[in-house]
């Protein structure tokens, strides 16, 4: 299942990203603590460049605590501050600018020792589409500022939003890349739901995610859906299966797989399978 999503607006946010670099002090990158890599836009690499760089590791909530604890230490090792967060209901958001003035404790030194004091601190903050990016402003800002939405795509052009007499946040939208390196990186970003619905076959985006529990949380499916946790088999037969058990049937007793297979991803997107991270740092 070869998925691409590059709408015509993206390669507009990708200029305006490189040209808004040069008026923030840092690049506050939220990412999706239950796919780290295929959230990770590989482009920002290049554009930020040396900038200080903040990974938020958004909806830590739903994602393997055991996995974001490893996905911390992978990023700091790499010299970047990392903060976990729900945006949902504002855990760990309240750590935000304290993070980002120990991310900023050298810069701020220098413009303590030029007398700028008070200049605030511009914070540019990027992600995939649907990360929670809006979402997660709001919550920094206390007040509804972003567009928020359940959708990729709602963040149309970049806004400021002043946090307090020294923070200033930039949102851009979200913004993928031309082509994504293999199919599992495409799979992940539609199974969060970064990649538009209408451009997939939903049935068979399902099985693939079936197919990826099966193998890695079995249990969640057996307490979400009643399938014995050793089932095994083809992706189309575990739908067939919870679609079943659901009792989503149709003329003839055919089982209306079209309908599972929306109920199985939104119970994903929205955590009621528990959590479950598909992606863990590559060992070295």
């Amino acid at each position: 299942m070869n998925i691409q999503w590059y709408p015509g607006h993206m390669t507009k946010t990708r200029r305006q990203i490189q040209a808004d670099l040069k008026l923030v002090d840092l690049v506050a990158e939220v990412i999706d603590a239950r796919i780290p890599v295929s959230s990770r836009n590989p482009d920002l690499d290049e554009l930020v460049g040396e900038k200080p760089r903040l990974i938020v590791l958004n909806r830590a909530d739903q994602a393997d605590p055991a996995g974001t604890r490893a996905w911390c230490a992978w990023f700091r090792e790499r010299g970047w501050a990392v903060l976990e967060t729900n945006a949902r209901d504002g855990k760990g958001v309240n750590q935000f600018s304290i993070t980002i003035k120990n991310a900023m404790k050298e810069k701020l030194e220098q413009w303590k020792a030029k007398g700028m004091v008070g200049r605030p601190i511009r914070v540019m903050v990027v992600g995939v589409p649907n990360v929670g990016k809006s979402t997660f402003i709001n919550q920094v800002a206390k007040r509804k500022s972003a567009k928020v939405g359940d959708r990729p795509g709602v963040t149309r052009g970049r806004q400021w939003v002043s946090v307090d007499a020294g923070l200033d946040l930039l949102d851009t939208p979200g913004i993928l890349w031309p082509k994504f390196e293999d199919e599992a990186t495409g799979l992940h970003l539609a199974f969060t739901g970064a990649v538009k619905d209408e451009v997939m076959d939903a049935e068979t985006l399902a099985c693939r995610l079936l197919e990826l529990l099966a193998a890695r949380y079995p249990n969640a499916l057996e307490q979400r859906y009643q399938i014995p946790a050793d089932l095994s088999g083809q992706g189309w037969e575990l739908l067939e299966a919870c679609g079943r058990k659901r009792g989503f049937l149709i003329s003839g007793g055919e089982v209306d797989t079209e309908r599972m297979a929306k109920v199985l991803l939104d119970e994903y997107r929205s955590g009621t399978l528990g959590n479950i991270t598909l992606e863990l740092p590559p060992v070295e």
